[in-house]
């Protein structure tokens, strides 16, 4: 039986939007359907590059369109909230970009909306479902080199002190915390699961948002020591110590990469030969949930959600960062 095709919307076109969109071109029985921004400028270029059916300049709008069957949110981390909400109270179902919204507070409102509504929901951290990803985390959880003792990772790029960019403006959720941090944060909770207690210093821009955040998860029986930072380029690999070898993902681990694996003086790597930038294998994944009338992902569960965000909030408050609006 043939697949029913579903017709996704996106909502924000920046950068991210546009990764997006080239992958899905990629997943079968898939189609953009329509696009929305505040710039109609914006939303005719998107339109003309990757053949849009409809445009619109509001959100709203798009989010009434019958024909939509999932939306994509690709606005700035504030605005998470506002549009999940909006695309939930018109039955849409919706893939949020990371992080889900700005606390756990707007996070736990989200999810009580989508069981209300009977919708699918999910946070979209595309890296969960990457293979490489997926071929690790059996390492740990089949126990193949023993207990899983320490991890080392780092995400890091030099921004450019741009007071108008997304990353710098604290009001919308700047800073590398939020932006970048929230990738080796996620690594430690799908390995090791929930620190029992935590470490963490941060450095500031002028605008409040913060520049860098080094943070040290402490385990009972092993330790992740985990960076962010806006500040310089870093290796952006992790590195998975185990009792009988180590293994490390290599350069750029949250998107597309190889695994190396170090055991007895023997070193092997494993090129998984992607194709794509890697969106969709999270937009096979949703479509597939969608189909078969599933409301949360057995993958990126709500539980894990809120467990990613609680983690993010008590690490805001170690280093003192607030954001004053929510």
């Amino acid at each position: 039986m043939e697949q029913k095709t579903i017709k996704w919307g996106i909502i924000g076109l920046g950068k991210i939007a546009n990764k997006f969109a080239t992958d899905l071109t990629t997943v079968s029985n898939s189609k953009l359907h329509a696009v929305a921004s505040r710039s109609a400028k914006k939303s005719k270029e998107f339109s003309k590059k990757y053949g849009v059916e409809k445009t619109y300049n509001s959100y709203e709008l798009l989010a009434k369109d019958d024909e939509i069957d999932a939306v994509y949110i690709a606005t700035p981390h504030s605005f998470h909230k506002e549009h999940t909400i909006l695309c939930l109270q018109h039955k849409k179902a919706v893939l949020c970009e990371k992080p889900f919204a700005m606390n756990l507070t707007e996070v736990k409102q989200m999810i009580a909306l989508a069981k209300q509504n009977n919708v699918l929901l999910m946070e979209a951290l595309w890296t969960y479902f990457l293979p490489h990803i997926t071929y690790v985390l059996e390492i740990v959880n089949q126990k193949t080199f023993g207990e899983l003792l320490e991890l080392h990772t780092d995400f890091g790029f030099r921004a450019k002190y741009d007071l108008k960019s997304r990353l710098i403006k604290k009001e919308v959720g700047g800073g590398s915390l939020l932006d970048i941090g929230i990738y080796p944060i996620f690594m430690a909770l799908s390995t090791l699961g929930v620190p029992k207690q935590i470490d963490a210093k941060a450095t500031f821009f002028e605008t409040g948002a913060d520049s860098e955040c080094n943070m040290t998860f402490n385990y009972q029986n092993g330790t992740a020591k985990l960076k962010s930072t806006l500040l310089k380029e870093t290796k952006t690999e992790a590195i998975f110590t185990f009792e009988k070898a180590v293994v490390k993902i290599n350069k750029r681990f949250h998107e597309p990469s190889t695994v190396t694996i170090l055991k007895d003086n023997s070193k092997k790597t494993i090129d998984f030969k992607y194709s794509t930038i890697g969106y969709n294998f999270e937009i096979e994944h949703f479509n597939h949930l969608l189909r078969e009338g599933k409301k949360e992902s057995d993958v990126m569960s709500f539980d894990f959600s809120i467990k990613l965000i609680k983690t993010i909030d008590d690490i805001r408050e170690l280093i003192g960062l607030q954001y004053e609006s929510f």
